[in-house]
């Protein structure tokens, strides 16, 4: 496994991720690791292939017209 070191960190980051990581019962360590892998797996994700996804699961769904509902509460 490779190491990573990170210098010149705020020391409010610092005691947020400490802080969020006694919340979830791991070390300060474990936390900075899940964070960084959820981070690179997010990223990774195509947003096209993301949008694709999003656009058939939503097929048979009834569409309204956006502009229709402002205009109807705007009038009001």
């Amino acid at each position: 496994m490779a190491q990573v070191l990170v210098r010149d960190l705020d020391p409010e980051v610092v005691a947020t991720i400490r802080e969020s990581a006694r919340r979830h019962g791991r070390s300060l360590e474990a936390e900075l690791r899940l964070i960084l892998e959820t981070a690179a797996r997010h990223r990774s994700t195509d947003f096209w292939e993301t949008a694709e996804r999003l656009r058939t699961r939503s097929t048979n769904r009834q569409r309204t017209d956006s502009a229709a509902l402002i205009r109807a509460d705007r009038d009001r």
